[in-house]
């Protein structure tokens, strides 16, 4: 039951949905009322994602690193749903390499998925989540829009943008609705974190002797903050970066 954050009758597209914090931060949206529609990379992945919450979710493959997908995307959404309220921007990627090591390539294909795929997704969503009166944009960043590791120039770089830009979308977009929030996951047991502590075989221990909860976080535990800020008791916050971490940021 939704209770005070009911999401009935609206829809949320949530980019990288089909797993992870994506999927924990749909579960969320779905289980208060909300229809999602997920759009990933992988096929059968969009698809096990959707069959596993049920109801009218759709499943939508989508690269959204091409120019011309975001706008497509979002006309499917509006075909199929008829309408969008929530824009969740998950897709992500990281290339760990010390600064010096890192090729423009590999920059450009960072900053490509983590920020201008953002844009240009959010960009194309706007009329949508104007014409529903109370549009929202959740944005992910990281604990690395807070503070640096040696390891992740770009990913860095790419996060600490993304809650720049949150900020520009609620200070243009509230006159229309709309809010724009970002929420920054700290290290979360997902198929990237796992790869993080295979090339850095450190990282395990330092992240639990350093957090204050002693755990790495679960996709589910974005399920609640997802849907608290894409309802109508969030309607006044916008332009915030929530870290969801742990307690992981605040640690000196």
């Amino acid at each position: 039951m939704a209770g005070m954050f009911d999401l009935t009758g609206r829809v949320a597209l949530v980019t990288g949905g089909n797993g992870g914090i994506g999927f924990g931060m749909a579960r969320g949206l779905a289980a208060c009322g909300a229809r999602i529609v997920i759009a990933g990379r992988s096929a059968e992945k969009n698809a096990a994602a959707a069959a596993e919450l049920g109801g009218q979710t759709l499943a939508l493959q989508a690269e959204l690193t091409d120019p011309a997908v975001p706008a497509k995307l979002v006309e499917e959404v509006l075909a199929q749903a008829g309408r969008l309220d929530i824009l969740v921007n998950n897709a992500g990627t990281n290339i760990r390499k010390a600064p010096h090591m890192v090729t423009d390539e590999e920059w450009m294909t960072v900053l490509d998925t983590n920020l201008t795929g953002v844009m240009r997704l959010t960009r194309a969503a706007y009329p949508a989540l104007k014409a529903s009166g109370h549009g929202r944009v959740i944005n992910i960043g990281s604990m690395l829009s807070i503070f640096g590791v040696s390891f992740s120039p770009a990913y860095g770089a790419s996060k600490g943008a993304v809650v720049q830009y949150t900020k520009s979308l609620a200070a243009a977009w509230s006159a229309d609705g709309i809010t724009a929030n970002a929420i920054l996951p700290g290290w979360i047991d997902t198929d990237l974190t796992r790869k993080a502590r295979q090339d850095v075989p450190t990282l395990n221990d330092a992240v639990i002797a350093r957090s204050p909860s002693k755990r790495w976080g679960d996709p589910k535990d974005f399920g609640g903050i997802a849907a608290f800020l894409a309802s109508d008791e969030a309607a006044f916050i916008t332009g915030t970066a929530i870290p969801v971490d742990g307690g992981f940021s605040i640690q000196g």
